[in-house]
């Protein structure tokens, strides 16, 4: 399904939102969540903002319409056939990103993969155990009241033998994407049901995109201090470098000029302890992620094909989306804990909890 036409399919849902809540009160916004088959939208029709997330295909967000124009880059041909995956506002765990072995490091024990279970591939494993496209995700809640709408899901990693063998600490997972303002949270919640300290390496790869402006008019905004320097593997040495090394200035930073897999700490935070990166175009559109401290990472991937490949003789066009992704700690954080590299590894208390959001807050739509 082309963007036009996807835009087209939800829209309606908008009209109907503002329809059955017309009556609420002028001057407040006005909520409204409901799930239809093993969809769920989130309406706030005074933002004129729809937020659509498939429980069943890894509880991933695949849109939010802003005035018919989707925010997400949505990779799928319809609703209805998404299966998940990296697309839309995607879970990753019980890592994000890559490992630079086929095992990992809790506690100062190494957990050695089985390779023949065929849910961790590669030499260097990336983005955990597929949890992004999971059918088991059960819906706990779909509620709306006077000041916003959600939905709140869980996963309970500890039901599945094939993901307890690769990872063994039982842990439950808990989702909630609120949307209030036109603003959508996606909050996390993270339980440790098992008897050791858990490492929580877990993140978000969610795609961003601009509709009235293409890639190459795009200017990102980094709040970090610090970029991670990587191997050809695209895992961090354990050296890092001031950000201004890179960029020269951080906040206006053009797409057209870099092909980005980058790693950053030390993000820059305000008084409430949230960092916030930003794509914006030369017309009005603005998309802000704000990132909650808990988050100690983001990895930045903008791919921008060489221009032999634009042109068709490398493979592919240029790629339209920025992937902003909230990290617990920075790519490969548990093996280079063990390393003795990276030092902002957290963990969770047995019967302990790990809890943690970011923010997405369209402008100019």
């Amino acid at each position: 399904m082309k963007p036009v036409q996807f835009a087209a399919f939800l829209l309606p849902l908008v009209v109907l939102a503002a329809s059955v809540l017309r009556g609420a009160g002028q001057g407040s916004p006005s909520y409204l969540a409901r799930q239809t088959g093993d969809i769920v939208e989130l309406h706030d029709t005074k933002a004129q903002t729809t937020v659509s997330i498939k429980p069943s295909a890894g509880n991933v967000a695949f849109a939010m319409l802003v005035k018919g124009q989707n925010v997400l880059s949505f990779s799928g041909t319809s609703p209805e056939e998404f299966k998940g995956g990296l697309t839309g506002i995607p879970f990753v765990g019980p890592w994000a990103n890559r490992l630079d072995e086929q095992a990992f490091y809790a506690n100062g024990k190494k957990y050695a993969f089985d390779m023949q279970l065929g849910n961790v591939r590669g030499a260097i494993p990336i983005h955990g155990l597929g949890l992004a496209s999971s059918n088991l995700w059960q819906v706990v809640e779909v509620k709306a009241d006077a000041r916003a709408a959600w939905v709140t899901s869980k996963l309970e990693f500890y039901r599945n033998p094939m993901w307890m063998k690769q990872f063994p600490f039982a842990h439950a997972v808990e989702m909630t994407y609120r949307l209030q303002d036109g603003v959508l949270e996606v909050k996390t919640k993270i339980a440790n049901l098992s008897t050791e300290p858990m490492p929580v390496a877990i993140g978000y790869h969610p795609f961003f995109q601009l509709t009235d402006t293409p890639r190459n008019d795009w200017t990102i905004s980094i709040g970090a201090k610090t970029h991670w320097l990587l191997a050809s593997t695209k895992v961090p040495t354990g050296e890092t470098e001031p950000i201004e090394k890179m960029f020269p200035d951080p906040n206006a930073v053009a797409l057209k000029d870099h092909d980005l897999d980058d790693v950053f700490g030390d993000l820059a935070r305000d008084p409430s302890g949230r960092a916030t990166m930003t794509v914006r175009g030369t017309k009005s559109q603005q998309v802000d992620v704000m990132i909650g401290p808990n988050y100690r990472s983001v990895v930045i991937w903008a791919p921008n094909p060489a221009p032999s490949a634009q042109a068709g003789r490398g493979g592919g066009q240029p790629r339209n989306f920025v992937c902003f992704e909230p990290m617990a700690g920075i790519t490969d954080s548990m093996n280079l804990a063990q390393k003795g590299l990276y030092k902002e590894l957290q963990s969770i208390a047995p019967n302990g909890t790990w809890e943690e959001s970011f923010w997405v807050r369209p402008k100019g739509f």
